[in-house]
């Protein structure tokens, strides 16, 4: 049974409540059912959001949590006086001593996807995106130059995810290679690289993760293999070393701390936040 209900309400989309919500509850050993609640955008909507917490406290027998970034002060209104969990109003908490250390008012803006097609920021993401749909696996050399950073490491290694990670979440264009036997045969990068140099970051992985991994694409397959699989890394791993190329393993870590890593690396100057 879970611990507690959480709930992450918004006008918006609730990302930054869900995002910020995660962060704290991920200190503390718990169980919790997850409820998301976005776009409450209208009184009748908070009094709909205030009844299923207020149900859910009554059936629980215990109140539930509810971080909040609702930016409209009147559906606020309506959740701060109506709810009966523990509200955790992240606005309220870090929006309100701002402006008064700032002198100045916020701007209430309701989530940043607002107005998005009049937004740069967000078409450089949608454009980054495409970039790295792409040049993934490299299936495309064209515009190599365009890209931010070039991710190579072995099948399976984490490249797309990571891409796409820094496309979405940095507006970054990645493009990303896979190495294969034929370029450990010829002990050196694949040709279309070699002018791109200073953009490449390597992914590597433990073989026995790499052959789990593969072996759930690929069951009882050479390409699955441990042994191939540590053969491949091995001779990926040489020649990042010989080309003195920046490298990481992938691991034990998340795409997150993947992208972090790469980011403190390479440095784009185009980085959206």
């Amino acid at each position: 049974m879970p611990n507690r209900t959480v709930f992450f309400i918004s006008d918006g989309t609730g990302i930054t409540a869900e995002t910020f919500g995660n962060a704290i509850l991920a200190q503390f050993e718990a169980t919790v059912r997850r409820v998301r609640l976005p776009f409450l955008d209208s009184v009748d909507k908070a009094h709909q959001a205030v009844r299923q917490i207020n149900h859910t406290a009554e059936v629980e027998g215990r109140r539930p949590l509810v971080f909040a970034t609702v930016v409209n002060m009147e559906v606020l209104a309506v959740v701060k006086e109506h709810c009966h969990g523990m509200m955790l109003d992240m606005f309220g908490t870090f929006v309100e001593p701002l402006e008064e250390e700032l002198g100045i008012k916020s701007n209430h803006r309701v989530g940043r996807f607002s107005d998005a097609s009049k937004s740069k920021e967000y078409n450089d993401r949608i454009e980054a995106i495409n970039f790295a749909l792409m040049h993934d696996d490299g299936q495309s050399h064209r515009d190599l130059e365009g890209s931010d950073v070039i991710l190579v490491g072995v099948s399976r290694s984490g490249k797309t995810p990571t891409s796409l990670y820094l496309a979405m979440q940095h507006g970054l264009k990645a493009s990303n290679y896979p190495l294969i036997p034929e370029d450990f045969e010829r002990r050196k990068l694949p040709p279309a690289l070699m002018p791109h140099r200073k953009k490449i970051f390597g992914l590597t992985i433990a073989p026995e993760r790499l052959s789990e991994i593969r072996n759930e694409r690929r069951p009882n397959s050479r390409y699955a293999s441990l042994e191939n699989c540590r053969a491949e890394v091995s001779e990926a791993e040489a020649m990042m070393r010989r080309e003195g190329i920046r490298w990481l393993s992938t691991t034990t870590k998340s795409i997150e701390e993947i992208a972090t890593t790469i980011l403190q690396e390479i440095r784009p100057e185009r980085l959206a936040y």
